[in-house]
């Protein structure tokens, strides 16, 4: 007679005191980072390939109307030409507005205690004494980064700057609305909740300020996208980082992300006044 167990029998229980696997926030925060720049690339080619269909169709109309007949695809192909300023903005708002949406209600929504807990910050004057303070330091400090860059021949030129100029010359009141209010919005919510706010959470806050901060500085000066050389992009780089880490400061300071998010529209501001008014990159 056999004296192993029968083939019904359940399976050994795990002993009481074993722990349960928790998964890393680092492996959390890198997992975020590549939904986001997976969501991100796919919503830009959907908006880009809805822009061509709309451009074709109204290229197509037009040339039918003035001569009678299609135009050849050749002819097409050069009539369709590049995205406008307000074309590139809106591509813009949906593309890391959707990523940022997604992953907040996907990965990181607020709880109702949160909740609470930010509306209980908004009342209290200091996060609004912390914001502006931060918001002036920022802008303070990157003027004296750049002024100290010139001594040294280092002018760097932001990727954005043309179509911000072309929007400012076309779309003024449409270019406001999307620097001042949407773009911090939805950045703040991306950058500044989901991606530090999973390491902060983790008590992990440094970390996360320093991983966060790089990809804000990341995405906002992509290598190769323009023509700034070494130095510029990390002159712009150490810019859009130190922002990005003045704004998780801020957030963890207040305990709610619209001071964060306040810092960020009042810095978007004065850059789009100097741009405005002075040409000021």
């Amino acid at each position: 007679m056999s004296a192993s167990a029968p083939v019904s029998a359940p399976p050994p229980v795990p002993p009481v005191t074993a722990a349960p696997r928790t998964a890393s926030p680092l492996a959390g925060f890198f997992i975020d980072l590549g939904i986001a720049a997976v969501t991100l690339f796919g919503l830009s080619l959907i908006s880009g390939l809805f822009w061509g269909v709309y451009r074709g169709l109204m290229v197509g109309y037009a040339n039918a109307k003035a001569n009678g007949a299609a135009p050849d695809p050749g002819t097409l192909t050069e009539a369709l030409g590049q995205p406008g300023a307000l074309a590139q903005i809106l591509m813009a708002l949906f593309a890391t507005g959707g990523a940022a949406l997604l992953l907040y209600f996907w990965r990181r929504p607020a709880n109702a205690a949160e909740r609470q807990a930010s509306r209980d910050a908004l009342r209290r004057p200091s996060t609004w004494g912390w914001t502006l303070l931060v918001a002036t330091l920022i802008v303070v400090g990157s003027n004296g980064i750049a002024f100290l860059s010139r001594q040294f021949g280092i002018e760097p030129v932001p990727t954005n700057v043309e179509l911000m100029q072309n929007a400012v010359a076309r779309f003024p009141l449409f270019l406001m609305l999307f620097a001042v209010v949407l773009a911090p919005a939805y950045e703040e919510l991306l950058f500044r909740r989901v991606l530090f706010g999973r390491l902060w959470q983790a008590g992990r806050p440094w970390l996360g300020m320093i991983l966060s901060s790089l990809a804000f500085a990341l995405i906002h000066e992509i290598p190769g996208t323009s023509a700034n050389g070494p130095a510029e992009i990390a002159q712009l780089w150490l810019v859009y980082g130190g922002m990005g880490a003045a704004f998780c400061w801020l957030y963890r300071r207040t305990g709610t992300l619209w001071a964060a998010i306040a810092a960020h529209a009042l810095n978007n501001a004065v850059a789009l006044a100097a741009l405005v008014f002075f040409g000021a990159t």
